[in-house]
C-alpha cells in the first residue's frame, strides 16, 4: 500500500492568497535573463471564477475547477477541453436533492462552485465535486473530460452541503491490488445529521459502480466516519470544524483544522468562544476510526502567541535544516502560518508567524498520550465529541509508532499544545499561505500575504530567517508551481494567478546559488 505520489520533476503546489487580480503563467522556454521572462495568460469569463487547480505529474496538463466549468489546459495555458458543471435549478434546503426526489422548496438557477478537485492516477480520472445537489461529484476521464460517472442516488454520494470553495479536503490512499480509498473532511454548516465531518470512502474501479463513495465500513453500530453530535450545538450554536490542509504520510492521514471552543480567560469564570488550531490523525487502515486523535498546535515568539492557523504545507527537512533540528534529511517538516491570538477566525489580525513542526515529534507526542491513556491516566478530553470527561481505561498492551487504536479510549484528545518553531514573523501584511521545498539540501519556503506579496524565506539560521520580497513578474525558483485564489467578497470575482518556472536548473543554478548564499 502507498499514498498517492507527488514527485513530478517540478514541485507542484498551491498558495491561497488574498489580493491582486490577474492570471499568468511562465512560459516553458526560459528567456535569456530573469527580467525579460515573458508571461502567458489565461482568463475565463468573469462569471467563472477559479476555485481549484491540480497538475498531472505525468503530462504537465493543468486542470482548473471553476464555477460551472472544469478546464483542461496544456502546460502553456492553451485550452484543450472543457466540461460544463452548471448552473442548474437547485435549493440548498433540498435534501435529498431534487434530482432524486421532488423538493417542495423554491428552486432557483444556482451556480456550481467547485469544492474539491483530485486526480485519481490509478484509474486515469478526475474527481470533481461541486456545490450543487448537496455536494455530488463527477468522475471525468483525464484525456477528454468525458463523464465516466456521477453517483447521486444514495446519501453517501452527498459529500458536503457547504456552498463555499475550500470547505472540503480529500486525500487519496492508493493500493496496488485493491480499490483505493478517499478520506473526506468537510465543514458541515450546522447539518451533522446529513454529513459526517470526516470519513473514508471507497473509490471503485468502475466509475458507475453502486459502491462508489460508499463508506469503507458501515454496519448498524460502527462506520468509517465521525459525525458532530447534535448536543455540541447546544453549547456552541455555530460549531463547525474548518479544515485548512490535508495530507498523508507513512501509515497515517492528517488534517489540520480550526475549531471553536468555549474557554475561560485567565482570572475569569466566564467562558468565551475562541478558536483552537488542531492536527487530526487517523490510521489509513482504520475502518472504525478508533485511531482518531486530535492535538492542538501553535507557536510563540517573544511572548506573542500565534494560534490561528492560516495555511500549511508538508515538505522535507533537507540536510542543513535536519542537522540543526537533529533529524534526518528526509524527515517530514510541516510548514505552517498562524495569525496572532485565538479570537478572530474570519478577521484575523495582521500579525502572523511562519512556524515549522517536525512531524515525527508530533507523532511522538501522540504516542505518549496514547500510552498514558492506556495506563488509565486522565480522560479522553474531546469536548466537541462529548467525551471530554470520560476516564481513560487501563489495558496491558504495547503501543508503538503505528498503533491504530482499539474500541476503547477513542476518540482521544491531547490536551497539551505542541509548539512549533517560529522562523519568520510579519506584523503588517498577514501571511495567508505557504509552500516549501528542498533545493541543494537547503529547505526554502515561500509565503503569500493578504496584499498579494510573495516572500522567499530561508530556514537557517533558526529564528532569524532572511526575507526577500518577491516581484511576481520576475523569476521564481525552479520547479515551482503556485496558484493564487482570491476571495469573492474582498476583491470581486475570483481569479487565479499561475506561475510555473519549469526545471531549467542548469540555466538558473548560478542565480539560485547566489540567492541561497545570501541566506547562509
Amino acid at each position: 500500500m502507498k499514498a498517492m505520489p507527488w514527485n513530478w520533476t517540478c514541485l507542484l503546489s498551491h498558495l491561497l492568497l488574498l489580493g491582486m487580480g490577474s492570471a499568468a503563467l511562465l512560459s516553458r522556454q526560459p528567456p535569456s535573463s530573469p527580467q525579460k521572462r515573458s508571461f502567458l495568460t489565461f482568463t475565463a469569463e468573469p462569471t467563472e471564477g477559479f476555485n481549484h487547480l491540480v497538475v498531472d505529474e505525468r503530462t504537465g496538463h493543468i486542470y482548473l475547477g471553476a464555477v460551472n466549468r472544469i478546464y483542461k489546459l496544456s502546460s502553456d495555458l492553451k485550452v484543450l477541453v472543457t466540461h460544463q458543471t452548471g448552473p442548474d435549478e437547485d435549493n440548498p434546503k433540498c435534501y435529498p436533492p431534487r434530482i432524486v426526489q421532488t423538493c417542495n422548496e423554491p428552486l432557483t438557477t444556482t451556480n456550481n462552485v467547485n469544492k474539491m478537485l483530485l486526480i485519481d492516477y490509478k484509474e486515469n480520472r478526475l474527481i470533481a465535486c461541486g456545490s450543487l445537489y448537496q455536494g455530488i461529484c463527477k468522475l471525468l476521464r483525464l484525456e477528454d473530460l468525458f463523464k465516466l460517472g456521477e453517483p447521486f442516488h444514495k446519501k453517501e454520494h452527498y459529500l458536503s452541503g457547504v456552498n463555499e470553495s475550500g470547505s472540503v479536503f480529500g486525500v487519496i490512499v492508493s493500493y496496488n491490488n485493491l480499490d483505493d480509498k478517499l478520506f473526506i473532511a468537510t465543514a458541515v454548516d450546522g447539518k451533522p445529521e446529513y454529513f459526517p465531518t470526516i470519513s473514508s470512502r471507497k473509490l471503485t474501479k468502475n466509475s458507475e459502480a453502486d459502491g462508489m463513495f460508499a463508506y469503507v465500513f458501515h454496519d448498524e453500530f460502527v462506520a468509517s466516519m465521525i459525525k458532530i453530535p447534535s448536543d455540541t450545538f447546544t453549547i456552541i450554536p455555530d460549531f463547525d470544524i474548518y479544515y485548512v490542509y490535508g495530507f498523508s504520510s507513512g501509515n497515517f492521514v492528517y488534517f489540520l483544522t480550526l475549531q471553536p471552543e468555549m474557554m475561560s480567560p485567565p482570572g475569569s469564570t466566564t467562558k468565551e468562544q475562541v478558536y483552537t488550531s488542531k492536527l487530526v490523525r487517523l490510521c489509513k487502515e482504520d475502518t472504525a476510526f478508533n485511531s482518531y486523535v486530535e492535538v492542538p498546535i501553535g507557536c510563540e515568539r517573544n511572548g506573542v502567541e500565534y494560534r490561528l492557523l492560516q495555511a500549511a504545507y508538508l515538505s522535507k527537512a533537507g540536510a542543513f535544516l535536519a542537522r540543526t533540528l537533529g533529524v534526518r534529511s528526509d524527515d517530514d517538516i510541516l510548514f505552517t502560518v498562524f495569525s496572532k491570538g485565538q479570537k478572530r477566525k474570519m478577521k484575523s489580525l495582521d500579525e502572523s508567524a511562519l512556524c515549522i513542526f517536525v512531524l515525527k515529534q508530533i507523532n511522538d507526542r501522540i504516542k505518549e498520550r496514547l500510552q498514558s491513556c492506556y495506563r488509565g491516566e486522565g480522560t479522553l478530553d474531546l469536548a466537541w465529541l462529548k467525551v471530554k470527561d470520560i476516564p481513560c481505561s487501563s489495558a496491558l498492551l504495547t503501543i508503538d509508532d503505528n498503533f491504530c487504536g482499539l474500541d476503547m479510549n477513542a476518540p482521544l484528545g491531547v490536551s497539551e499544545m505542541v509548539r512549533g518553531m517560529p522562523i519568520f514573523t510579519e506584523d503588517r501584511d498577514r501571511m495567508t499561505s505557504v509552500i516549501a521545498y528542498v533545493y541543494k539540501e537547503h529547505s526554502l519556503a515561500f509565503v503569500g500575504t493578504k496584499s498579494g506579496k510573495l516572500k522567499k524565506v530561508g530556514t537557517l539560521p533558526i529564528g532569524s530567517a532572511t526575507e526577500l520580497q518577491g516581484d511576481l513578474r520576475k523569476a521564481l525558483w525552479p520547479c515551482l508551481c503556485i496558484y493564487f485564489l482570491f476571495p469573492k467578497d474582498t476583491y470581486g470575482p475570483k481569479v487565479i494567478f499561475l506561475c510555473v518556472l519549469w526545471s531549467f536548473i542548469d540555466t538558473l543554478s548560478q542565480e539560485i546559488d547566489s540567492k541561497v548564499s545570501e541566506w547562509l
